[in-house]
């Protein structure tokens, strides 16, 4: 991409406080979005080959709401992402990213998070701190149990279809705020699914879906009236998709 063509970009990301540059082919973070910091609230580097963050620059976003590097090549965050303490929206699918930054709690308004397509193994326990988060995608990575922590999550919808989830701890249950459960094309044994899902927690909507069990299985739980109509609902969804 040409100096001329990049400048043009800056220029409008400066009076609009939108800079989005997607498609180009873009290994680095652009560096002369530095002068931007004081102005952007969105930024969308989506579809290029970056791969990397510059600490320097990247936490100096201070009114930035919402940040897209979906389709490129990072494999790890800097500390100083979580400087960001207005990113409302951070979306990261399809990265090559094992693990967040310890830090990563202090993204204190941060509502929406999507990591899916990455390379994570476990659920990041600093996601339990964050207290606005209503909805996370943890979808197309590569976890394989949801341990104890999952009960502090704060989230509305939790996404993790596409896993290798064979446990999830009982203290999904727990989670105070959350209505939609995913949990599509995992490895779970009907056994391995808490009964206390279906009898004593917030869900509605529990997508199960291409497990190890047949859903009618589900008939013979306790609580099951509960969430039936949701599984209904569910697949009535995916048919007009599928249309």
């Amino acid at each position: 991409m040409g100096n001329s063509a990049l400048r043009a970009h800056v220029e409008t990301a400066q009076k609009t406080g939108v800079f989005q540059l997607k498609d180009r082919g873009l290994t680095e973070f652009p560096s002369e979005l530095q002068k931007l910091t004081s102005n952007l609230r969105t930024i969308d580097l989506s579809n290029n080959k970056i791969e990397s963050l510059p600490p320097m620059i990247i936490g100096k976003f201070t009114l930035l709401k919402s940040l897209s590097l979906n389709n490129n090549k990072l494999t790890v965050l800097p500390d100083e992402l979580c400087n960001l303490k207005k990113l409302e929206t951070l979306s990261l699918n399809n990265n090559h990213l094992r693990e967040l930054p310890s830090t990563f709690g202090q993204l204190s308004a941060l509502k929406t998070l999507s990591l899916s397509g990455n390379q994570l193994r476990a659920l990041p326990p600093q996601l339990c701190s964050l207290r606005h988060l209503d909805v996370l995608d943890l979808s197309k990575n590569q976890i394989r149990s949801i341990p104890d922590a999952v009960g502090e999550l704060q989230v509305i919808e939790l996404n993790l279809n596409q896993n290798q989830i064979s446990q999830i701890s009982v203290k999904i249950s727990c989670c105070p705020r959350l209505k939609v459960l995913r949990l599509e094309e995992n490895c779970l044994e009907l056994s391995m699914l808490p009964q206390s899902i279906l009898s004593d927690s917030q869900i509605c909507l529990l997508a199960v879906e291409g497990n190890l069990f047949e859903i009618k299985k589900l008939r013979e739980l306790e609580g099951y009236d509960k969430v039936c109509i949701s599984i209904i609902l569910h697949f009535q969804s995916l048919q007009r998709k599928e249309r």
